[in-house]
């Protein structure tokens, strides 16, 4: 975890632009479109490698806490909480998004805190996921801004007990339905990731390699790539 940790101080805390939320003005060009990337900590993972794909073509942001660190925007649950703040006054053009990792836990109900205990609820169960994503989505639509779900990622079967083994796959699906609704795009990072697990992933965890979250982010910058030339 401690190698988690330092990659990811590493990789966000050496860019200026996510340094310090007073580096927007800064660094941020009115001539280029904007991008918000919200998501749990992979995003938070992906998104340097995102800006610095998309230099020069767009101003990418994510939400960030006051102290200038990178806010995890969790699971639904936050989410319908916190997008109103997370959207702000800002015009975005695209808006790429992903929540169902957080959601996926299983919570002590006395203490609110993640559980191993299997027989706890979830964050939020596929019922609960599906009405908080569908008020997310609302508000997203909301803006005006193009919009991109990515499907969330696979983990090992073998990982702590917080999680299931399966559950992205079903929450997934949920979150389909819900986006083909909508007319909303999907980025199937889930579908991306299941064959290169062993390479990308690290061992009998959620999260992923330096080399993975610059796969991810690669993944992530062709959708937006995609959208920025149609919306031309």
């Amino acid at each position: 975890m401690n190698s988690r940790r330092e990659f990811l101080q590493k990789t966000l805390f050496a860019s200026p632009l996510l340094a310090s939320p007073n580096s927007f003005v800064t660094l941020f060009n009115n001539e280029l479109p904007n991008i918000l990337l919200l998501g749990d900590s992979i995003s938070i993972g992906y998104t340097p490698f995102v800006r610095e794909l998309l230099n020069g073509k767009a101003n990418v942001f994510r939400p960030m806490k006051d102290n200038g660190k990178p806010e995890n925007c969790q699971g639904t649950t936050s989410g319908v909480k916190n997008i109103d703040r997370w959207l702000g006054q800002k015009k975005w053009d695209i808006i790429h998004f992903n929540f169902g990792l957080h959601d996926i836990k299983h919570v002590d109900p006395a203490t609110g805190k993640n559980s191993q205990n299997p027989k706890h609820p979830q964050q939020a169960d596929p019922g609960q996921y599906k009405k908080n994503l569908e008020i997310i989505v609302e508000k997203l639509k909301t803006t005006g801004a193009k919009l991109i779900f990515a499907t969330t990622t696979p983990y090992p079967d073998v990982v702590n007990g917080s999680r299931k083994p399966g559950m992205p796959k079903k929450y997934n699906k949920v979150a389909v339905k819900i986006m083909n609704k909508n007319g909303i795009a999907i980025n199937n990072l889930y579908a991306f990731m299941i064959p290169r697990m062993n390479d990308l992933q690290l061992p009998n965890n959620v999260h992923f390699t330096e080399e993975g979250s610059r796969a991810l982010a690669q993944k992530v910058t062709e959708r937006i790539n995609e959208m920025l030339d149609n919306m031309r």
